[in-house]
């Protein structure tokens, strides 16, 4: 007899008619990684703490929000990845949201990722790549650009999902499939599974799931063939509504603030908790510490209706004395009455060589895999986020069960 999340991934394929509401009932283990982590700790009330939890019964949580799915191991965005999420206690899942050339909502990261999440490369549908496959050759490396937006619905459907990766030394499609980051596996691609945007609702209902869609910027220009960025956020949260999905399981998210503004103009029960990915950190001479670099004063935000804000990891920390510590970036977000939520924990592999890109702030204290959970303890109990997206949920659901969050 088939295992029930098994049973639900299969109806999730093309043609066989989505899984029952109540859906499987999942059982959620942590597995090995949370302990392997305090194990690299080095003493402090804080392990002690984590030691004592180790063995408890774990639960769901919604502080622990899956990164599209469980990423670190997963192709992104599939159903495997969302199940492997669940089955760690994520409460809530995440569908980065794009749009086909028939105007369908697919979960992909981006509109223009094709080449490096499936296999397109190797299908007759590279043919529609707006830059087809170039070998690397001296020190140009290899590239391509395969969009949603230049197939249909159908077409999508008949690509086979594979790890975010790109071997940039490449000289033929077939190793540029490959680039995979060293902390990484393939091991769980074989028969994984894509999905719409309405599917992936079925499927976070089914599990018993909160949701988080974002919608992602368009490659195309807007108006997409009649189709205007307002119609394309409206269109996001019609599925929900169609699907029966109450306003308070959602949070939309995107880092267009237009888009925010917008829902919470036109779609207020929903709009009420909208994330706005903030990517000021892109500006130049931005710095987190400095409120003279920002755009504007936080509470401007918060005046605006916006109620939920989302940075990176490290524009909420810093060091103080070797200790991690709130950043002045923080210190104003919570001044401002905004609830905040951050990624993304589990994306940077070993710690031991500074973290990289999401522990830049910190990389000086950042020198174990147990800063993992150094980190979250701060950004928990010192910053107060209300959820931090992981692209492997048990160790956010480890500490959150730990912690009473």
């Amino acid at each position: 007899m088939r295992a029930p999340f098994l049973t639900l991934a299969l109806t999730l394929a093309p043609g066989i008619a989505l899984a029952e509401a109540h859906g499987p009932k999942v059982s959620i283990d942590y597995g090995p990684r949370p302990a392997f982590l305090i194990d690299a700790m080095p003493d402090s009330d804080l392990k002690t703490k984590l030691q004592s939890c180790i063995g408890q019964t774990p639960a769901k949580s919604d502080f622990s929000i899956g990164h599209r799915g469980a990423p670190l191991l997963f192709p992104e965005h599939t159903v495997e990845s969302n199940l492997a999420a669940a089955r760690m206690g994520a409460g809530i899942l995440e569908c980065d949201v794009t749009f086909t050339q028939d105007r369908e909502l697919v979960c992909r990261h981006a509109q223009n990722d094709l080449h490096t999440t499936t296999n397109i490369l190797l299908t007759d549908l590279a043919s529609t790549c707006v830059k087809p496959f170039t070998p690397a050759s001296g020190d140009t490396p290899a590239s391509a650009e395969c969009r949603t937006s230049e197939i249909t619905l159908e077409q999508f459907r008949t690509l086979t999902p594979k790890m975010d990766s790109a071997d940039r030394r490449a000289t033929t499609p077939e190793a540029y499939q490959g680039g995979i980051a060293p902390w990484r596996t393939d091991l769980y691609t074989a028969g994984a599974t894509l999905m719409t945007h309405a599917e992936s609702i079925q499927l976070f209902k089914a599990l018993g799931a909160k949701f988080t869609p974002e919608l992602k910027t368009p490659s195309v220009e807007m108006p997409f063939e009649g189709f205007t960025q307002e119609d394309y956020a409206q269109k996001l949260v019609d599925e929900y509504k169609a699907a029966g999905i109450p306003a308070s399981d959602v949070w939309l998210q995107s880092f267009n603030l237009e888009d925010v503004l917008y829902w919470i103009r036109a779609e207020p029960d929903f709009g009420a908790q909208a994330v706005y990915l903030v990517d000021h950190y892109d500006l130049d001479g931005w710095n987190h510490m400095d409120p003279a670099t920002w755009p504007k004063p936080l509470a401007e935000y918060k005046a605006a209706g916006v109620n939920y804000i989302a940075p990176p990891l490290w524009v909420l920390v810093t060091t103080e004395n070797g200790r991690i510590v709130p950043s002045i970036w923080a210190k104003e977000a919570q001044a401002a009455g905004l609830n905040i939520i951050t990624w993304t924990l589990e994306r940077s592999g070993p710690l031991g060589g500074g973290g990289g890109w999401y522990f830049q702030s910190i990389k000086d204290a950042t020198t174990h895999d147990g800063v993992y959970f150094e980190l979250l303890d701060v950004l928990a109990q010192d910053v107060g986020v209300k959820g931090v997206f992981s692209d492997w949920p048990a160790t956010t659901t480890f500490y959150a069960n730990c912690m009473g969050l």
